[in-house]
């Protein structure tokens, strides 16, 4: 094989990996995209999960760690483990301290993902993140998909998930983006009401993008 013929190869590889889909997936507290993250997943879909990978980073990544304990106190980690329930009763209270909080956690779970992506190998990957606008990070994606509840159940969801009061997970809401506003930010919507079948609905999705990456390699 000649060389120019392997150059050829190397680089239109290189040019369907760089162009594999990548899909977000975002609602607010309580909507059930992790739901309807694992659904994607028994399709042999890889999904990034952005919130568990930040959870991940402030435990074990030590630049992260060493922002976090100086931004909040010793009090923050217990053991040498995240003190959750103290950095989220800190944070949802001020508004200053959970955009520091973001400050350093968004950028490392944005460089965290990008490694995570570039070992992948499928027609398109999913990444689960609450605050996928909020973040930016929906500049790099090629769609997002909005996961969309009512209230009450996004209230109940959150309540019996985080064992917290009504008002502590209307408080953690009221912090987002209104999800009128985000769903229409959103290229496709999963209506998870309890009333649509949310599993036909993925389905139907999963067909249309596993069309649209053939057609980004043509």
């Amino acid at each position: 094989m000649s060389n120019f013929s392997l150059s050829y190869i190397v680089l239109r590889t290189s040019y369907i990996v760089h162009r594999m889909l990548c899909i977000g997936l975002t609602g607010g507290l309580g909507s059930g995209k992790s739901t309807v993250a694992r659904i994607f997943e028994v399709l042999g879909i890889p999904v990034y999960y952005a919130d568990a990978a930040s959870k991940r980073l402030m435990n074990d990544d030590e630049k992260v760690k060493a922002a976090v304990e100086k931004a909040f106190g010793k009090e923050v980690y217990s053991g040498g483990r995240l003190n959750r329930k103290y950095l989220a009763e800190t944070v949802f209270k001020d508004e200053k301290k959970l955009e520091l909080l973001n400050s350093i956690v968004h950028p490392a779970t944005l460089r965290d993902a990008d490694e995570w992506i570039n070992r992948q190998s499928v027609p398109y990957i999913i990444k689960e993140a609450a605050l996928i606008f909020e973040s930016g990070s929906h500049k790099s994606l090629d769609y997002v998909i909005g996961v969309k509840a009512p209230l009450h159940l996004r209230l109940q969801r959150a309540m019996k998930r985080d064992n917290i009061s009504k008002e502590d997970a209307m408080a953690r809401i009221n912090r987002q983006i209104n999800e009128e506003i985000k769903m229409r930010l959103c290229d496709f919507i999963i209506v998870n009401d309890e009333q649509q079948l949310v599993i036909s609905q993925v389905l139907a999705l999963h067909e249309s993008l596993l069309l649209k990456s053939k057609e980004i390699e043509m």
